[in-house]
């Protein structure tokens, strides 16, 4: 068993890892001055799950949490191995591929807002670049609600090369951009897919555009000009679940 250790902070992501790998959590440290409905049911999950649960004070709970904010609950767990090799998790899909790539969001923030977005609409994995992506943290486990532990997040050394290997795989690979020559409500979104998005200002690098099957845009009805990348991709996502519900063609 892995010793690597990482540590998880606030109800949705610590009950989540509860629920689903208990073995794997370590300690919870709570707040010793919340006695709250949510906090008795989040402690009687782990004392049905045979976890240790230790009373501190908020001092130590901000030591332990950083920057991210943690509602009074942290826990220490063990890294759980998951299936990082985007080969190897193709090839064990049984349905039809439904992919995120993220191209340069480095803000945890909005990592785990796409993440979460992701595992809600039935995304089999995001991808990321190496090194223009924030990783893993507890701020990312925070804000996906659970989502880091069920929906693999991928780091590949060349986005761009990945995105061919994709369309060599048979995966229609479509960018999110403004200047997108089709809107998103007249695209056919069938079959294997995955979408590519970058950051809010930003957008998709140049490669990255070049790389994609075509490039779609999100019609805006309203004065806002641009969507921040959560938001843009539950968009891209929910209609690319409604359509493929429509079709009779789950994703999960």
């Amino acid at each position: 068993m892995s010793t690597e250790q990482r540590l998880l902070v606030g109800f949705h992501a610590v009950t989540a890892r509860l629920r689903h790998q208990p073995d794997s959590v370590r300690e919870i440290y709570v707040d010793a001055k919340r006695h709250d409905p949510r906090l008795r049911e989040l402690t009687a999950l782990a004392d049905a799950r045979g976890v240790r649960v230790v009373a501190v004070d908020d001092v130590r709970l901000a030591g332990l949490a950083g920057d991210a904010r943690h509602q009074g609950v942290v826990a220490r767990v063990e890294a759980v191995a998951r299936p990082v090799d985007l080969d190897e998790l193709l090839q064990g899909l049984t349905q039809p591929a439904f992919l995120l790539l993220l191209d340069g969001v480095t803000d945890p923030h909005n990592l785990g807002a796409c993440m979460r977005v992701a595992d809600a609409m039935g995304v089999h994995a995001v991808i990321v670049p190496k090194d223009r992506s924030a990783g893993l943290s507890p701020v990312v486990a925070k804000v996906a609600s659970g989502a880091v532990e069920s929906i693999p997040l991928i780091p590949v050394t060349n986005l761009a090369r990945t995105i061919e290997e994709l369309k060599t795989a048979g995966i229609w690979v479509l960018g999110a951009a403004e200047e997108g020559t089709q809107s998103l409500l007249a695209t056919r979104l069938e079959g294997p897919l995955a979408w590519a998005l970058g950051a809010e200002g930003a957008g998709l690098r140049r490669l990255t555009r070049e790389r994609c099957d075509a490039l779609v845009r999100i019609p805006m009805f309203g004065q806002v000009e641009s969507l921040n990348v959560s938001v843009a991709a539950a968009l891209c996502l929910y209609e690319t679940r409604r359509q493929r519900e429509a079709q009779g063609q789950p994703v999960l």
